[in-house]
């Protein structure tokens, strides 16, 4: 009997547009024989569209403002095998699907609450790591109100960190708010974009050397496999937003060119994160490899990436020898697992 499979995309995140790019390209990947697959993309302004407006957004990659599909019954356990929330960043990735899919007893393709919500939040994922011993740049914490009522304190925290830095929202994706900030007199426009967008803010040390960007893609549930380990080479400071979905601006290496001993401690330090995390599924994670010091540092794990056919992540699993196709469907397998 045929599997019913209920696909989440759009979401109101930054990320809005490449899930339903991702949803896409899922729906065309699930096999007809196996699934029975209902897409529903939520607005950007969380409204759950109904089928014909999925349909439109889904084609044209933009959805609709309205929608009148009462959130009960797209979320409904009655009907649906598994979910796959397609959904990319805050209010998505951050455990809040999660927990309404748990509630309401249907099994979902990825992390659970904890894993999504802690690997989404920066602070959360840097503690856990550095509990686990996961290699990791040095950063500090700064909070809004800190920033509004004592702001050399924070002044100083950047100042111990040194020049250059990065300025990170702590939970925000798709490099929505960062910022390198090359002096102490480009501070204070960094750190009043970030609060704008988030109370707490990632204050983040430089490497000595320029590093190289390399990630890895992790597939399975308790006993999880670790890709090939692929680079990303671009001409911009870093990875921002505009580089990242611009087309042409980065280009994507697998494998990456590096010694097989470097590529074996990024799957390995990859497996051990994602453990620390509690993911489940699925997860790309990146890193900062400085060559001329053989450092090697987690930056990011990211527990929904981006999925359309020529995203990293597949691209990963697919240099393991699994397709785009049986990737997808592993997936499903993988959730209906954790049941």
């Amino acid at each position: 009997m045929k599997k019913r499979i209920l696909l989440l995309a759009g979401g109101q995140s930054g990320e809005h547009e490449v899930s339903l790019m991702s949803a896409k390209s899922v729906l065309a990947a699930l096999p007809r024989d196996q699934f029975d697959v209902t897409p529903v993309v939520i607005s950007k302004q969380g409204r759950w569209l109904p089928p014909t407006d999925t349909a439109r957004a889904l084609e044209s990659g933009v959805s609709a403002h309205g929608g009148d599909l009462v959130l009960h019954r797209a979320a409904s356990a009655e009907g649906y095998d598994a979910v796959f929330p397609l959904l990319h960043g805050p209010m998505g990735e951050d455990g809040t699907i999660q927990g309404l899919l748990t509630l309401a007893g249907i099994p979902f393709v990825g992390s659970g609450v904890l894993g999504s919500a802690v690997s989404m939040d920066k602070v959360m994922t840097k503690q856990v790591l550095a509990s686990a011993g996961v290699p990791q740049v040095a950063w500090a914490l700064a909070l809004r109100h800190e920033w509004r009522s004592t702001p050399d304190t924070v002044r100083v925290r950047a100042s111990n960190l040194g020049f250059p830095l990065f300025v990170k929202p702590a939970n925000l994706g798709s490099s929505v708010g960062i910022s390198k900030v090359n002096s102490a007199g480009e501070l204070t426009a960094a750190l009043d974009l970030a609060f704008g967008l988030d109370r707490r803010v990632i204050l983040e040390a430089m490497t000595s050397y320029k590093p190289r960007e390399v990630e890895v893609g992790i597939l399975g549930n308790d006993t999880p496999i670790a890709s090939p380990v692929g680079e990303l080479q671009f001409d911009a400071e870093f990875y921002d937003y505009d580089t990242k979905y611009t087309e042409g601006r980065a280009t994507m290496h697998i494998p990456a060119p590096l010694p097989d001993s470097v590529s074996q401690r990024v799957r390995d330090i990859a497996l051990t994160a994602f453990r620390a995390l509690d993911c489940a599924g699925l997860a790309r994670v990146d890193f900062f490899y400085v060559q001329e010091t053989g450092e090697l540092l987690l930056n990011e794990v990211n527990t929904m990436p981006g999925f359309t056919t020529t995203s990293m992540y597949p691209k990963l699993l697919e240099a393991a020898g699994i397709s785009y196709s049986e990737l997808v469907t592993r997936l499903v397998g993988l959730a209906l697992e954790k049941r």
